[in-house]
């Protein structure tokens, strides 16, 4: 089967798996990703082996119009509006999240330390794809607007993906080079966290710089070179050992910041292209999930799931004591959180490409967290929404 072939069926299947899941009230990415494991029981040995070799590729594209949209949605005035909160709500939750499930992973799977950090980074991200539509709804619809409570978890979560993938990312160095998990490498964090900021701020400004001086530039043309720029800084991460995905949300926010209306039109041309973004990146998870490994990971990987959403709560609850907002607020906020999907999808595969042995059971781990956490925080958001938050 050529390329093409196997292209145009992952993109139209995706599109349809996804929209008969909407039409059934569920995430559409459980339907695109039931469609990649569809796709593979069917043409199995007939894929291309191209395919596999541009998927790193289309990984990272993915994670950058994430990260992307995270950093042009948020600026000064938004950090201002919501507080102290939204920064607590960015780290709190996941750094208790992950620290959980890295002694999940050490002591039920008896993983190795520097994948079990990878592993419980990777699931401690909750889902811009399925929070940020509800947030927006909620938002237009005039609930909680008195405290702007979407706001802070629009806010908090964008910034909770950006710390996760960053907490994954170091540990995935710590693999790959095997200096293992010491002291030194602990200290290297920080480092690596401030790093990407400074190299985010600098790239940022060098595109305002470069979109004042060229003023011809097409809003399409802009964001072509946006994203070959976050591209070349992802690589340039991997060498300096700095936190590149952090710079790439970092550059976004910059350009809101100090190039809005440049800014408002690429965030309008990355929701379309992440449609396109989207599909590829949840078949393709589906495509690379061998179902045996589902059963292997059996009521272990239910429970680890269900052990960092425990956690997760735990995080919300602590990080908005003394925000001002109320119990009812409080628990909308802890349900907000639940969701899991993108950020899983993006980072699953990962540890399978780099040949770490437990690789497929940390995608059917990774697969398990989105078929549990998507759907029920989907129905929660709905269901509870209307009636914890007051309407303004």
């Amino acid at each position: 089967m050529s390329f093409s072939v196997i292209f145009a069926t992952i993109l139209l299947c995706g599109w349809l798996a996804g929209r008969f899941a909407a039409r059934l009230r569920v995430p559409q990415v459980l339907g695109m990703l039931l469609a990649g494991i569809i796709i593979t029981r069917i043409f199995g040995s007939h894929i291309p082996e191209s395919l596999a070799a541009i998927q790193p590729f289309l990984k990272n594209f993915a994670l950058i119009v994430i990260l992307l949209r995270a950093g042009l949605g948020i600026n000064r005035r938004i950090l201002k509006q919501t507080g102290k909160v939204a920064v607590l709500m960015a780290a709190v939750p996941c750094l208790i999240e992950g620290t959980a499930l890295y002694f999940g992973f050490r002591y039920l799977f008896r993983f190795p330390a520097d994948v079990a950090g990878m592993s419980a980074f990777m699931l401690a991200a909750v889902s811009p794809a399925v929070v940020v539509p509800s947030m927006l709804n909620l938002k237009q619809l005039g609930y909680g607007a008195n405290k702007q409570v979407p706001t802070i978890v629009l806010a908090g979560a964008s910034l909770d993906d950006v710390f996760a993938i960053t907490m994954f990312s170091i540990f995935v160095r710590m693999y790959s080079t095997g200096s293992g998990m010491d002291m030194l490498q602990i200290l290297r964090i920080p480092y690596s966290i401030l790093m990407g900021a400074g190299v985010g701020v600098l790239f940022g400004l060098l595109l305002i710089w470069l979109f004042k001086r060229i003023k011809q530039f097409r809003a399409t043309e802009k964001l072509i070179v946006l994203i070959g720029l976050c591209l070349v800084m992802i690589e340039l991460g991997e060498h300096l050992h700095i936190a590149s995905f952090l710079a790439a949300m970092t550059v976004g926010y910059m350009l809101f910041e100090r190039a809005y209306n440049t800014a408002k039109e690429m965030a309008s041309k990355l929701s379309k292209l992440w449609i396109f973004a989207e599909i590829i990146l949840f078949v393709l998870i589906g495509m690379s999930l061998n179902p045996a490994y589902l059963l292997e990971a059996g009521a272990k990987g239910v429970l680890i799931v269900l052990w960092g959403l425990l956690f997760r709560s735990f995080g919300v609850v602590l990080a908005t004591i003394g925000s001002g907002l109320n119990r009812r607020e409080r628990l909308f906020c802890v349900l907000a959180y639940l969701p899991k999907a993108t950020v899983q999808a993006a980072l699953g595969t990962i540890p399978l490409a780099l040949g770490v042995p437990q690789g497929q059971l940390i995608l059917a781990i990774a697969v398990m967290a989105i078929a549990i956490s998507a759907p029920l925080g989907l129905i929660l958001i709905n269901t509870f929404g209307h009636r914890l938050l007051a309407k303004d």
